[in-house]
């Protein structure tokens, strides 16, 4: 999504933003490149302010690189999630991650971050985390918040794919970030409120479409439900059937050459043509398996 706004600062064209997820409103995000000025600090607001990023203290894993003005230990448990989180997304999807770093710039509060973002983004939106993915860097932004651990789970996700793929449709980009945001011991832990709105709305009326998702190109276009479906879809992919899951992961692999491979709907139609009630019969049962698992985590023993 390119969005081209004059009340920016010249340092910038635009972004990749994961909207509030308070409430879960709308998730929206903005898709452009940064200036060198900006990639190499931050901008430059006046003759003598200056507006940097956080680079006081450092947290290297792999091709992780967190920054943040407090110190962080390499063993803290939220590294230690993103560091399995990039092990599930590889496995999951059948992808590597061995070429682009993801850095993630982590303020202490709401408060500096907002200073930050205001300072270098004149109007932009408050929302509670940010991921820009440019040819020079892939990097989130976020601050140490209640839900600083579904943030950084799924604005690192989009890291991960950017960093591993030519391109990635909008919907799909979504769609994974929101299935990989639920911790979990593993991935497809179901998504607690999507599991609850979606039957309700299939009940009431509600058609699926995944080929009007394939076509939302602007961040104005995405609508709360938008990003529910997404997360719907790639959820049924991979959990609905092994061939489901090869149909997702086949078009995955081409897209890791392949800026342009066609939308993923062609695919499923070929495969599955009736795969548009296989999703609806799917999504009627997530009440249903949001139901057994909640029962089989009641029953477990209590532990110290």
């Amino acid at each position: 999504m390119l969005r081209e706004d004059d009340n920016l600062p010249s340092c910038i064209a635009g972004l990749v933003d994961r909207g509030d997820a308070g409430a879960r409103s709308s998730r929206r995000r903005f898709l452009a490149a940064l200036s060198a000025a900006f990639l190499a600090a931050g901008c430059q607001l006046g003759r003598n302010q200056v507006v940097t990023r956080p680079a006081k203290y450092s947290v290297r894993s792999e091709r992780l690189l967190v920054l943040s003005d407090f110190k962080l230990s390499k063993e803290h448990p939220l590294i230690q999630d993103l560091v399995t989180l990039r092990g599930q997304v590889a496995e999951t999807l059948n992808l590597t991650f061995d070429t682009q770093q993801v850095t993630v710039y982590l303020f202490s509060d709401h408060a500096t971050y907002r200073k930050y973002l205001d300072a270098t983004y004149p109007g932009l939106p408050d929302r509670r985390a940010y991921f820009v993915g440019t040819s020079k860097e892939l990097a989130v932004y976020t601050f140490w918040g209640e839900r600083i651990q579904e943030d950084l789970r799924h604005e690192y996700t989009h890291g991960l794919l950017h960093s591993a793929l030519k391109t990635v449709p909008f919907w799909l980009d979504e769609g994974l970030a929101e299935y990989f945001e639920v911790p979990g011991p593993n991935p497809g832990t179901l998504n607690a409120e999507y599991a609850t709105r979606l039957p309700k709305a299939l009940a009431n009326g509600w058609h699926p479409d995944v080929t009007r998702l394939e076509r939302i190109e602007e961040f104005s276009q995405m609508q709360r439900f938008d990003y529910q479906e997404s997360w719907a879809w790639m959820h049924f992919l991979l959990h609905s059937s092994p061939d489901t899951r090869d149909v997702l992961l086949g078009y995955l692999e081409e897209l890791k050459t392949n800026p342009k491979p066609g939308p993923l709907s062609v695919r499923l139609r070929q495969e599955y043509p009736e795969y548009s009630p296989r999703f609806a019969a799917y999504i009627a049962t997530l009440h249903t398996q949001r139901a057994l698992v909640e029962a089989a985590s009641h029953s477990e023993p209590a532990t110290r």
